[in-house]
Formats: structure tokens, C-alpha cells, sequence
């Protein structure tokens, strides 16, 4: 994409999605023991049920990605069928999505 756009003299932006797994919806149900200083003292037999992604899930990018794909398929992007991760849109919008798995 970088050389694409220097080729075209296009400008770049980029962002950072802080915490962007953690956006992540589950679609399966999750439990967790209680982290260690968090436990509720005369319950520390409970667990908890997750809502969301959290680091160190083997979902966690997958869901991650999940989300931002239905994201910006809403916001009319097309996504690519010969390369994962990135989005056109007309007025020459490219998307290159990329993430790191923990």
C-alpha cells in the first residue's frame, strides 16, 4: 500500500485502535477465574462470565477483526477479495488493516 500510494504521490494517514481487542465481542460463552487481589472474600469460588475479548484469548484477534470487518462494511467499504485486511471505497479510500496477535 505504501509503495501504491507513493507511486500515486497519495497522502498516508495511519491510527493506533488503543486497546483494540478488547473490543473484541464474544460469541461463545467465556468463563474466568477471579484474578488474584480482585476475588470477593467469602466468594472466591465464583467466576466470571466475559462480554468481551481480553489479551491472551486465542478469539481475541479473530473477534477483533470480526467487529472492524462489519464496521467498515456498514460504512460502505468493499472488502478486498484477494488480499485479507484491506478495504476500498469510492474517492479512492484504501484501508490496510493489520494486528498483532498476543
Amino acid at each position: 500500500m505504501v509503495a501504491i500510494a507513493a507511486h500515486a504521490s497519495w497522502l498516508l494517514h495511519h491510527l493506533d485502535i488503543k486497546s483494540a481487542f478488547l473490543n473484541g465481542d464474544l460469541s461463545e460463552e467465556v468463563y474466568v477465574e477471579q484474578p488474584p487481589g480482585f476475588a470477593i472474600k467469602g466468594k472466591k469460588h465464583l467466576v466470571y462470565r466475559l462480554d468481551k475479548a481480553l489479551y491472551g484469548q486465542r478469539q481475541a484477534p479473530w473477534v477483533w477483526n470480526e467487529k472492524l470487518d462489519a464496521s467498515l462494511l456498514a460504512l460502505g467499504f468493499t472488502s478486498c477479495t484477494t488480499e485479507h485486511g484491506v478495504y476500498t471505497r469510492v474517492a479512492l479510500v484504501i484501508i490496510g488493516s493489520w494486528w498483532e496477535s498476543m
